[in-house]
């Protein structure tokens, strides 16, 4: 079983920045890529970004340019960097890893609990 934990949300004024975190932890497991979606409220869950172990990364149209996504293999954390925040930016941003756990095939995504992020003046 691996649980992952994300930290560092909260309320944050238009234009301003926020840092994401997120670990990884359990017995015997390696992450091949870690991640941050978000969901708003009556929306879908949306990508925002992700990155694998080997530091390849991918961003959601309406965060690129804005948010940096940064991993620590060794750690197995994720960071999440946000700039220029914007009220649209407002949600529960939830942390990923797909995990491949000894003994296990296949790989396995598990999810945090979801960190709230507001943006308001």
């Amino acid at each position: 079983q691996v649980h992952v934990v994300e930290s560092g949300g909260g309320l944050v004024q238009p234009g301003g920045s926020l840092r994401l975190s997120c670990t990884a932890s359990g017995s015997e497991f390696s992450v091949k890529t870690m991640g941050w979606w978000r969901q708003a409220p009556g929306k879908q869950r949306e990508l925002v970004a992700t990155t694998t172990a080997d530091g390849d990364t991918n961003y959601g149209d309406a965060v690129r340019g804005r948010f940096v996504v940064s991993r620590d293999n060794a750690k197995n954390t994720v960071d999440l960097q946000m700039t220029s925040l914007q009220m649209d930016d407002t949600a529960i941003y939830y942390c990923w890893a797909n995990v491949h756990e000894s003994g296990r095939v296949n790989y396995k995504g598990y999810w945090g609990q979801g960190t709230q992020v507001t943006v308001s003046s």
